[in-house]
């Protein structure tokens, strides 16, 4: 490939509307085309990157017994109305009736349309276990899209689909599927992408993993553990707070806090800790707007989607009026009244605690020395509180957790009988008898996951692709293309590259050398030779690595072969 004939600009000024490094490295490289909010075009140096990820993952799933289909994107309303799906699922999902007033839906996911492939098929255990796999375009209505390919609404991914006739045999497939991915991230230049256990939010199911691409500029909080490798996504991390009583437990006492709203205000007033205090979380649940009361240890945060999956629905955040009975800002468990349909709820944090400051439910006035086994005797705690920083690790019990930030690059989940059960896929066993297919569910964002490698691999210049993915494997600068000498030389270069089966893009143009490596820079091709008239005066080629750790010296006659070997060197098996 020519440069002066691949489309797309390559400019220096950072968009101002980009604010992470690769979002902004792919616009300025000419990578990606903003279309609409969350919809970009792909220009050709990114297909050729999403082509090559996406044959690493067939290589991987085949690896693992996989067969390649295609589902519809377009599926009738009536599929996800089997599952329980079409009306569980929000805004996400774009409902829409075709000219025959038939309502449809566009695929955000296609857990249904699996089921709906091979339940006819899969009718006897002799067909068991399989899995089908699909790379294909998605649409999901996101309410924030960000990051460039980070977060979109329209997508590539590749999603699997595994069905089992027993437990044990979805949790060892689920291992193989688990080490496939750790191949595809390490083949794709990503070995730092690591695997933490998950929320399985719409998706349901029991088990699940999340691979993570650790970076600060990630959206989601990552819960590790520096002494047994203890890792998971901090929405499905167990909170364990550890309280220790005070000896004497104070009498309970009603105290004038003036104009002191939040739990610093509080704090502040009457020179006490937020670790002591007791603060109210107010929500409405999205179905019927009942109001769900949260008690919380001043010093956590709640977990929302612990608070989601233990109410079965939705929630926002409360609209306190006069009528509800709430006092805002001065909430408490003791002599509470709330006039209107509610759930009171109370998280770990507060088990066995004592001495606590709380609202008095009376404008202006706390409560101090809260005992919560003396005032709030026989109520029941459950986990809603996000998981801290130094705090307890579930698995190993020592105070040594970290957050940390990650990109989501990949997901599996174990979803046992979920969809197959809703959508009525059954097959007979051994003795005749019908049973259900358990199932599995494996996805990995194609977009994601180069953007991800560029936010991981970049310097101040342009990305640094690993050669696996690269969109060529060698980037020839011909400097002063007008020297006859010059021309020659890197002409036949290029016709030797293409004709041993090296992927090159070739820079011919009559600009300056700096522009011209400015331009190699943003295409991030991991090996660079030029040739210019003082390097064949001096008979040789200038080789040097987009990553810098390599700068020689190539003779002529031995350039393809040096160039080959290092680009068999260079990618990752």
């Amino acid at each position: 490939m020519k440069l002066d004939k691949l489309i797309g600009d390559r400019f220096k000024e950072r968009p101002s509307d980009c604010q992470i490094d690769s979002h902004a490295l792919m616009v300025r490289g000419g990578y990606i085309k903003y279309v609409a909010n969350g919809i970009f075009s792909n220009y050709p140096p990114l297909k050729r990157i999403t082509r090559k990820i996406e044959q690493i993952i067939r290589e991987e799933m085949d690896a693992i017994d996989g067969q390649e289909v295609m589902f519809p994107v377009v599926m009738p309303a009536s599929l996800w109305e089997e599952s329980g799906r079409y009306t569980s699922i929000g805004s996400e999902m774009v409902r829409f009736h075709d000219r025959g007033k038939q309502p449809l839906v566009l695929g955000m996911t296609h857990e249904e349309a699996a089921v709906q492939l091979v339940r006819e098929y899969a009718n006897s255990y002799t067909k068991y276990p399989f899995m089908i796999y699909q790379i294909q375009t998605k649409f999901r209505d996101e309410a924030r899209p960000r990051g460039g390919l980070i977060r979109v609404r329209e997508f590539t991914m590749k999603d699997a689909y595994s069905f089992h006739t027993s437990q044990e045999d979805l949790e060892e497939y689920y291992k193989r599927a688990h080490k496939a991915y750790e191949n595809v991230y390490r083949r794709c230049g990503a070995p730092g992408v690591i695997s933490v256990k998950s929320d399985n939010g719409i998706f349901g199911g029991s088990v699940s993993h999340e691979f993570m691409l650790l970076t600060p500029i990630g959206e989601d909080s990552i819960a590790i553990c520096k002494d047994c490798g203890y890792t998971a996504n901090v929405e499905a991390a167990k909170s364990i707070i550890e309280n220790v009583r005070d000896e004497v437990s104070q009498p309970l006492t009603e105290v004038n806090t003036p104009g002191c709203h939040t739990i610093e205000e509080v704090c502040d007033f009457l020179k006490s800790s937020a670790e002591k205090s007791l603060k109210a979380v107010i929500y409405q649940k999205n179905a019927d707007d009942s109001f769900v009361v949260l008690f919380i240890r001043g010093d956590l945060d709640v977990n929302e989607t612990k608070l989601t999956n233990y109410l079965g629905g939705d929630i926002h955040p409360a609209v306190i009026d006069e009528e509800c009975g709430l006092k805002a800002g001065f909430i408490g468990p003791v002599n509470l009244t709330v006039n209107a349909p509610h759930v009171i709820l109370f998280d770990e944090s507060l088990r066995n605690a004592n001495n606590l400051v709380c609202g008095a439910n009376k404008i202006d006035y706390h409560n101090t020395g809260l005992d919560m086994n003396r005032d709030c005797a026989g109520v029941e705690f459950h986990d809603f509180a996000k998981i801290i920083d130094g705090g307890v690790c579930p698995e190993c019990g020592k105070k040594a957790i970290s957050i940390s930030r990650g990109i989501e690059v990949g997901n599996i989940f174990q979803l046992g009988t979920k969809y197959s059960k809703s959508m009525g896929m059954t097959y007979l066993d051994k003795d005749g008898t019908e049973q259900v297919p358990i199932m599995g569910c494996y996805g990995i964002g194609v977009g994601r996951l180069a953007a991800s490698v560029c936010e991981a691999s970049h310097d101040d210049y342009g990305p640094i692709w690993p050669m696996a993915i690269a969109p060529w494997q060698v980037h020839l600068c011909a400097v002063r293309p007008d020297d006859e000498r010059v021309k020659a030389a890197a002409d036949k270069l290029y016709e030797d590259l293409q004709t041993a089966g090296v992927e090159v893009i070739y820079d011919d143009r009559n600009v300056r050398a700096g522009v011209m490596f400015s331009d190699a820079d943003l295409l991030g091709v991991p090996l660079r030779v030029v040739v210019s008239p003082r390097n064949l005066d001096e008979g040789i080629y200038e080789l040097s690595s987009r990553d810098k750790k390599l700068s020689e010296k190539l003779a002529p006659e031995n350039a393809v072969q040096r160039l080959k070997e290092l680009i068999a060197q260079m990618i990752t098996k």
